[in-house]
């Protein structure tokens, strides 16, 4: 007899999931027996997602849609209803690409944007979400955020504040729905190796040589490690976990300095 799955029996809508850490986080799921729902603002990233996963012996069905947008953010939560029948668990990955800027200099409209993605998708779709859950008999909701939402960051107030706002907006989730049973727990992750980082960097490894040395272990992050963080929340194992931030950061919050070959150097 094979070792029970996880989450055999659960249903895991993600959004932002044709990126690379809600892609991972969606086979992860998918891979401890979830049916898995990916939704994506990009249709081609999420159809490749849930592609990959059926390859693999799983079931998931993907949504080309903006979670930031109210007719979306309610129609992929009815549509995974159609798809599997109900909905127990809700992963939220998106996350707006801001310029650094001081904000006297930042458009008006990339804070608008960096709101919609960053925090108002989550409410959004938290909104259609939760009532969801509640009828399953209770669930888990995880939301991605970022360590960069506990600490001030020169040029970066816009991110910052609105992973700072999903953290906090998590834990009054988890406040107001315990007696739903469902759990909502955020994650922060540090400097993780995606298109991202590649944009604002040029190659993974001038990314990984300016931002590795900020973190204890020495470098930058893997979706797939941020994926494990995501299943452990979703799952049972967490069970006594709910309005916490899990870090997961290599260290970068701990020593916020820059690591030598010897070791920390210190700021």
């Amino acid at each position: 007899m094979g070792e029970a799955k996880q989450l055999a029996g659960r249903v895991a809508l993600i959004t932002g999931g044709g990126g690379e850490i809600g892609g991972a986080i969606a086979r992860r799921l998918s891979s401890e027996g979830a049916l898995v729902a990916v939704a994506d603002i990009r249709g081609d990233a999420a159809r490749e997602v849930a592609e990959d996963i059926a390859g693999k012996g799983g079931k998931a069905v993907w949504f080309e849609a903006d979670s930031s947008k109210i007719d979306d953010a309610k129609r992929i939560v009815d549509e995974t209803l159609r798809a599997f029948g109900k909905l127990t668990t809700y992963v939220n990955t998106p996350a707006a690409v801001t310029p650094d800027s001081l904000i006297e200099d930042l458009p008006v409209e990339k804070w608008d944007e960096a709101l919609a993605v960053n925090l108002t998708g989550a409410f959004l779709m938290s909104r259609f979400a939760i009532p969801a859950i509640r009828a399953a008999g209770g669930g888990t909701i995880v939301m991605v955020a970022s360590q960069l939402g506990q600490i001030g960051v020169p040029l970066r107030a816009t991110y910052s504040t609105t992973k700072a706002a999903l953290i906090q907006f998590t834990k009054c989730l988890a406040v107001d729905h315990a007696k739903d049973n469902i759990r909502a727990n955020s994650i922060s992750p540090g400097s993780i190796d995606t298109r991202r980082t590649l944009r604002r960097f040029g190659t993974r490894e001038a990314a990984n040589k300016v931002r590795g040395p900020f973190h204890l272990v020495g470098r930058t992050g893997q979706a797939h490690e941020i994926a494990n963080g995501a299943l452990f929340l979703a799952s049972d194992e967490s069970s006594f976990m709910t309005g916490a931030d899990l870090l997961m950061d290599g260290g970068y919050l701990a020593f916020k300095g820059l690591q030598r070959p010897d070791g920390p150097s210190g700021t």
